[in-house]
């Protein structure tokens, strides 16, 4: 049996529609009123640890998305937990969603290698998918404003964003076929980097490219009503990619597929 964690969420409800149909698949969610199709729902509340044990019988492949939304210490017990009780019941492999080896400098990528760690030193088969940013998160940090500029501290930098349907097929492939990725760890970012000039001349010809401050950025984000954990996480997006560090691309995400991913520029342009 397999069993995909975050159903409800933007990432596990494509992995969801993926395997729909397959009678060997199940779904997680903290809300199982919230889940459409005829799939199986199991309520999954990895703040919820003693429901853990009992959702997690019978399941041979967890797919473990990320429960990122959350200061550090939330999203490690999170997932401490989902881990704990995945080896308590017996499940055979866990497939995580993490985050590419080039985002150790976002303030979100602390949670992401401590739970790879757990799960190297568990008594889990694994199989790590290191997710590059998503080109819908790039969006809406770039989003044209009416007068028509694009304004996100970007700089000069660039980023090997993904399509989050991409990722979503990848995450199907490898929990239907677990044997073959365990103790594996695949890199999945995009083959072709973009920066705000990019996006600018994607949007079209009356958009350009006018690159503001981080300190305005975090004024703005502030004053959209974020959360205060939120604010840091999309600031620092930012300056990761404005330094360079986002910006190196890969093949295998097209590997792992078997054919080209979606342009980031089509993603980011029409999600």
């Amino acid at each position: 049996m397999i069993l995909v964690t975050g159903a409800t969420g933007a990432l596990g409800a494509l992995v969801a529609e993926r395997l729909s149909g397959r009678d060997d698949v199940v779904l997680g969610t903290r809300a199982p009123e919230r889940v459409p199709g005829t799939s199986p729902v199991r309520r999954i509340d990895f703040d919820a640890p003693d429901t853990l044990t009992e959702g997690f019988a019978g399941v041979d492949v967890l797919l473990l998305i990320s429960a990122g939304y959350g200061e550090d210490d939330t999203v490690i017990a999170r997932h401490e937990a989902a881990i704990a009780a995945a080896e308590k019941a017996g499940v055979g492999h866990v497939v995580y969603t993490s985050l590419t080896a080039d985002g150790d400098h976002l303030p979100y990528a602390l949670p992401h290698r401590w739970t790879e760690r757990r799960l190297r030193d568990s008594a889990l088969t694994w199989t790590i998918l290191r997710n590059g940013l998503y080109a819908e998160l790039l969006a809406l940090l770039t989003a044209p404003s009416p007068d028509g500029r694009v304004t996100a501290p970007l700089g000069d930098g660039r980023a090997a964003v993904v399509a989050r349907a991409d990722l979503a097929d990848a995450a199907a492939l490898v929990v239907t076929d677990a044997p073959a990725h365990a103790g594996r760890v695949h890199e999945l970012v995009g083959e072709h980097a973009v920066g705000g000039a990019d996006l600018a001349r994607a949007y079209g010809a009356h958009v350009r490219y006018e690159p503001g401050t981080l300190a305005e950025a975090r004024a703005g984000i502030t004053a959209l009503g974020a959360e205060a954990f939120q604010v840091p996480m999309l600031v620092g997006t930012y300056s990761a990619i404005a330094a360079g560090f986002l910006g190196r691309t890969g093949g295998e995400l097209r590997a792992l597929l078997g054919r080209a991913p979606r342009p980031a520029i089509e993603a980011i342009t029409s999600p």
